[in-house]
C-alpha cells in the first residue's frame, strides 16, 4: 500500500514538474510578425515655402501741415477717398513772437521807404517837366517809387501769412492742409484743438493724415535663408489672409532684399510681391496674411510615402515582398519631395509590395 501511494506521488511531482516547464516554454514563445504592406501610386508633387508678412499698400504718404498751429476744423476722416488737393483740415496760425516782430519792423520800414522815394519821385517828375533832368533819371525815380510799393505789399502780405497763415491776396493759404496724391484716408491721428508743427528742415512735422492708394497692395514678408536662395524675381505666389476665409489671391513676387535681418536668432529676408486685387473682397491695409511659394512640382509621377524608406549611409532603399512575409532589398533613385511623398525615379515598380517596416 505504501509503495502504491510512493508511486502515485511519484507520477504527480513529474506530471506538475512537466506541465511548468510546458506553461514556461510555451509563455517564452512570441507570435511571429506580420509586417503590413503598401503599394507605390502615382501623386502630383509640390515642393513649396511659405513666407508670413502682411497686406499693405505700396505707398502711404503722410499729409503734414506748413504752418504751426492748432487744428480748427477737419473736413476728412479716415475710410474717405480724397483726390489732389482736397482740403484736409484747417489751421489756426499761433504766431512766433520774433517772427511777427521781424515782419511788423519789415512792414514799417517798407511805408518809410515809399514815402521816401514818393517824395523823390514827385520832385523829378517836376523837374522833367521843366526839361531840367533827361528821361533816364526820371525814368530810375519812377523805378524806384515802384520797387519800394512792391516791397511796402510784401511786407503786408509776409505780416499777415505770419499772424494768419494767409496772403493779403487771398490766393495762398498755409493753413489750409490739403491732400499732395489720389487715394484713401487710412489714419487721422489727430482731432480739432491738438497743437501741429510744420515740416521743416530740422523736423519732420505733424502728420495730420495718412493717404494711400488702396487699387495697388502689396504683400511683404520674410523668407528663411535656407529658401531665399531657391527664389527668383516673378515667381507666382498664392497669398492667404486670415480676415478672409476661403480665399486666395495671386501674387507677383517682384522684390527679393539683397540683406537678411536676424529675427530669433533666425536670418530672415525680406520680400515683396505685387497682389491681383479681386473687386469681390475689399482688402484693408496691414491684414496679416501668407504667402505660398511653389519652388517645383511634379505631376502624377511614380512616388511613396518617405515614412517607408530606410537608410544605409546615404543610399535611401524599400524592402519589397518576394513570397508571403519574405522581403529582399531594393536601392531607390529620388526624385522630388514634399516632406510626406517622395517622387520615385527608379527601384520598384506600381505593382511592388513594399514593407512597412517602423510599424508592428
Amino acid at each position: 500500500m505504501k509503495r502504491v501511494l510512493l508511486i502515485s506521488v511519484l507520477v504527480l511531482v513529474t506530471a506538475g514538474i512537466g506541465y511548468t516547464f510546458f506553461y514556461l516554454y510555451a509563455k517564452s514563445q512570441k507570435d511571429p510578425i506580420v509586417y503590413e504592406t503598401q503599394k507605390s501610386s502615382y501623386e502630383s508633387i509640390v515642393n513649396k515655402t511659405v513666407a508670413t508678412g502682411s497686406i499693405k499698400p505700396r505707398e502711404e504718404v503722410d499729409i503734414k501741415p506748413q504752418v504751426s498751429g492748432i487744428i480748427q476744423a477737419l473736413y476728412v476722416e479716415a475710410g474717405e477717398s480724397v483726390s489732389e488737393g482736397d482740403q484736409i483740415a484747417r489751421i489756426k496760425v499761433i504766431p512766433d513772437m520774433i517772427s511777427l516782430n521781424n515782419a511788423e519792423n519789415r512792414l514799417e520800414i517798407a511805408r518809410l521807404n515809399v514815402e521816401n522815394a514818393n517824395q523823390d519821385f514827385a520832385r523829378q517828375e517836376k523837374l522833367y517837366e521843366q526839361k531840367v533832368i533827361s528821361i533816364s533819371e526820371f525814368q530810375n525815380a519812377r523805378l524806384r517809387y515802384e520797387n519800394a510799393r512792391q516791397e511796402l505789399r510784401t511786407a503786408e502780405d509776409n505780416l499777415k501769412i505770419v499772424k494768419e497763415g494767409t496772403a493779403k491776396s487771398g490766393k495762398t493759404s498755409l493753413t489750409i492742409v490739403r491732400s499732395t496724391v489720389e487715394g484713401m484716408i487710412l489714419d487721422v491721428p489727430i482731432k480739432v484743438g491738438n497743437q501741429v508743427i510744420e515740416s521743416n528742415n530740422f523736423n519732420d512735422g505733424t502728420t495730420v493724415a495718412t493717404v494711400a492708394n488702396m487699387g495697388d497692395m502689396i504683400f511683404e514678408g520674410l523668407i528663411d535663408e535656407s529658401e531665399v536662395g531657391k527664389l527668383n524675381e516673378g515667381m507666382n505666389l498664392i497669398i492667404t489672409i486670415g480676415a478672409i476665409e476661403d480665399q486666395n489671391f495671386t501674387a507677383s513676387l517682384e522684390y527679393i532684399s539683397p540683406k537678411g535681418t536676424e529675427q530669433n536668432g533666425a536670418i530672415q529676408f525680406q520680400i515683396r510681391a505685387r497682389v491681383t486685387l479681386d473687386k469681390d473682397f475689399f482688402i484693408r491695409a496691414g491684414y496679416s496674411a501668407n504667402a505660398d511659394i511653389v519652388l517645383s512640382s511634379r505631376d502624377s509621377v511614380l512616388s511613396i510615402k518617405e515614412s517607408l524608406l530606410q537608410f544605409d549611409g546615404p543610399q535611401p532603399y524599400v524592402e519589397v515582398e518576394t513570397s508571403s512575409q519574405q522581403f529582399e532589398r531594393r536601392d531607390l533613385e529620388l526624385g522630388l519631395s514634399d516632406g510626406i511623398t517622395v517622387e520615385i525615379l527608379s527601384g520598384i515598380t506600381e505593382e511592388d509590395n513594399i514593407k512597412v517596416w517602423n510599424r508592428n
